[in-house]
């Protein structure tokens, strides 16, 4: 009788159970995707200056508010596995013509050229010089579509192949990149102002490529010589802070320093008769053992500690991280410098920002742009779940850079007419 009862009220138990799970499971995906963030435009970090009004007047993407796809552009982790994955979407194939440098040690680096498609907004001849991410190159789509938009608004694009990174250009020397050397982005500029005299630079760094073009900038002031401005996306400023960081599992920093050691891994294996063949001369500190230790290394502090460092023949990995970051030559930048990073990147520990924050206290030609979303290197926007293969990142840079060809237009003919009326007067 009892259990005649009671079975009437099972239906409401299980569809209870049902509506707690089906509500734990919104719950995380909430979390998860962060849709509970607001959207707002980015933070932005400036001294008070001519300079800075005027970008601030002619760069509407500063002032307004970047909204990312709907359903998963406020998760960093999605906008930063979207960009790992694909790149961009539908990107387009820009036609370029490559480039070889035979460099000093015998390296062969090489960079792809673009000619502009359109005039440029001011009429001047102004080449970008590109420097993409860690290991990546001018056949990468997120560089592509970048490239692509670049020269519809009428920029010449050089785009730097980082040493090794391409599968079928082989290497001629016992080096390939490393986390701050300058020297085929060096070379590449150097090819451009001497094939282009009368061309002006934009300098363009994407993560790695942003420390290597501040470094570069910061080395010595002649290589700031025609660079009108320079625009750093999503670097981590310090190596030898950030290592640390990048050992911890909070926001999965871990998982992403693995698996951008395995693809570090392949690559070097890759070119393993180049670097650890008998029929070469290696550097005297990298040995065969070090090609063993290789293939159980699980982070990139690990590879850079038994390989990359000794390229260039750093005595530790302390001594690697602090010659090869770009911390110590940003104060030397004296050319205008946006620096751009988001606030949910999973790759760069907060703790990092308080470098571009400090340094934009200080000079009046940084600007330090701080936006909620958009992950490492995504920035995609779209109306609800697919994105436009145009990010807020692409338009930005030109954007700015736009903005920076008009400043020194301005400032160029203001000169002119005070020096007219001083020969009047």
């Amino acid at each position: 009788m009892n259990a005649m009862m009671d079975t009437p009220e099972l239906p409401a138990v299980f569809d209870g159970v049902k509506l707690a799970a089906v509500a734990a499971v919104l719950y995380v995906i909430v979390r998860c995707l962060n849709l509970k963030s607001p959207t707002a435009p980015p933070d932005l970090y400036f001294q008070d200056s001519g300079l800075s009004r005027f970008l601030l007047k002619s760069c509407p993407l500063l002032t307004k508010e970047y909204i990312p796809p709907l359903i998963w552009g406020k998760s960093g982790h999605i906008q930063t596995a979207l960009y790992g994955k694909m790149g961009r979407v539908s990107s387009p194939h820009p036609y370029g013509h490559r480039k070889f440098i035979t460099m000093s040690d015998g390296a062969t680096s090489t960079f792809d050229l673009f000619e502009p498609l359109a005039e440029h907004c001011v009429g001047d001849d102004v080449t970008m010089v590109i420097c993409p991410g860690i290991a990546n190159h001018s056949e990468k789509q997120y560089i592509r579509t970048f490239v692509d938009y670049a020269q519809k608004s009428g920029y010449r694009c050089a785009v730097l192949n980082h040493l090794g990174a391409l599968p079928n250009i082989e290497l001629t020397s016992p080096r390939m990149f490393t986390y701050g050397c300058t020297w085929e982005f060096g070379a590449m500029v150097n090819y451009i102002k001497k094939t282009y005299p009368l061309t002006q630079l934009v300098v363009v760094g994407f993560s790695l490529g942003g420390n290597i073009v501040c470094k570069y900038l910061g080395e010595t002031q002649a290589n700031q010589e025609k660079v009108l401005c320079c625009v750093s996306v999503c670097q981590g400023y310090s190596a030898l802070r950030a290592q640390e960081t990048f050992m911890q599992w909070d926001q999965c920093r871990r998982f992403y320093n693995f698996l951008m050691a395995d693809n570090m891994k392949k690559i070097i294996l890759s070119h393993r008769q180049a670097l650890f063949g008998d029929h070469i001369k290696k550097p005297q500190s990298l040995e065969d053992t070090d090609l063993s230790r290789l293939y159980t290394a699980t982070s990139l502090t690990q590879i850079d500690d038994n390989v990359m460092r000794k390229f260039h023949g750093y005595n530790s990995l302390q001594e690697y991280y602090e010659e090869e970051s770009c911390m110590r030559y940003l104060h030397r930048i004296y050319v205008p410098l946006m620096l751009v990073n988001a606030a949910d990147d999973p790759l760069v520990h907060e703790s990092l920002l308080t470098i571009p924050k400090s340094l934009s206290e200080k000079r009046e030609n940084v600007m330090f742009v701080l936006p909620l979303h958009g992950g490492h290197l995504g920035f995609f926007e779209g109306s609800v779940l697919f994105p436009e293969p145009l990010t807020w990142m692409d338009k930005l840079v030109v954007e700015y850079a736009n903005a920076i060809c008009q400043w020194e237009r301005n400032k160029s003919q203001c000169s002119d007419t005070e020096q007219v009326e001083a020969e009047l007067e």
